[in-house]
C-alpha cells in the first residue's frame, strides 16, 4: 500500500487489486496496528492513527461494501481521511471496551465525557487534552459513546523532544477511569514518525 501523503480516488486500489495485496499483506497490516495500539488499563484501547492504518480501513470499507463508483469513494475518503495525522499532531480512535453488555451499558453511563480528559504528556512539558470528536458528538445525557475520534496537537518543541527520544505518557483523568500508561518505546518510534 502505498503512502503518498494524501488520500485521493487516484491513489487507492482498485478492488482487484486490493483483494490480492490484502492477502499477501494483512498480517504486516495488522503489526502495523498492534504496534500503534495502547491499552489504558484493562477497558480503554486507544489506536494511533496513520495514513497506512486509515489507507486500510478505507480500502476495507470499500472491498466490504463493493464500492467503486467515484461518489461513494469520495464519501469514504471523506470519512475516513480526517483521521490522519498531518504532522503537528497524533490522530486516534479511543475504544471502550467491555465485553459483558450489562456491564459496558454500566460503565459507558459512567464514563460520560472520558474523551475530554484524555491526554498526552512528553517528558519535560505540560499535558495535552485530546480535541474530541470533532466531526460530531457521540454522547448523550445517558451514556457516552463505545468509540470516540481524539486529536493531540503538540507545540514545535513537544514535537522536537518526541523526535529527540522524550518519553511520552498517555493517560486520562477522569474520576471514574483514572489511568496512565508510558507509551512503550516501539510505539513511540512509530509515533514520531507522524510528526514534522
Amino acid at each position: 500500500m502505498q503512502v503518498t501523503g494524501h488520500i485521493t480516488p487516484d491513489s487507492l486500489m482498485t478492488l482487484e487489486a486490493y483483494s490480492k495485496y490484502r492477502k499477501a499483506h494483512k498480517a504486516e497490516i495488522f503489526a502495523h496496528r498492534r504496534l500503534r495500539s495502547v491499552m489504558l488499563g484493562e477497558n480503554i484501547n486507544v489506536q494511533f492513527e496513520s495514513e497506512l492504518s486509515i489507507r486500510y480501513q478505507i480500502q476495507e470499507m470499500l472491498r466490504v461494501e463493493k464500492i467503486f463508483e467515484e461518489e461513494g469513494i469520495l464519501q469514504e475518503i471523506e470519512a475516513y481521511a480526517p483521521l490522519v495525522p498531518d504532522g503537528s499532531n497524533w490522530k486516534a480512535t479511543l475504544m471502550i471496551e467491555y465485553t459483558d453488555v450489562h456491564e459496558r451499558k454500566r460503565e459507558l453511563a459512567r464514563l460520560i465525557g472520558v474523551e475530554d480528559r484524555m491526554f498526552v504528556e512528553v517528558e519535560g512539558h505540560v499535558r495535552v487534552y485530546a480535541i474530541a470528536d470533532e466531526d460530531m458528538d457521540r454522547e448523550n445525557d445517558e451514556k457516552t459513546s463505545a468509540v470516540h475520534f481524539l486529536r493531540f496537537e503538540l507545540t514545535d518543541a513537544m514535537r522536537a523532544a518526541v523526535k529527540a527520544g522524550a518519553g511520552v505518557k498517555l493517560g486520562c483523568d477522569h474520576t471514574h477511569y483514572p489511568a496512565h500508561v508510558a507509551i512503550a518505546p516501539e510505539a513511540l518510534a512509530s509515533l514520531a514518525g507522524d510528526l514534522k
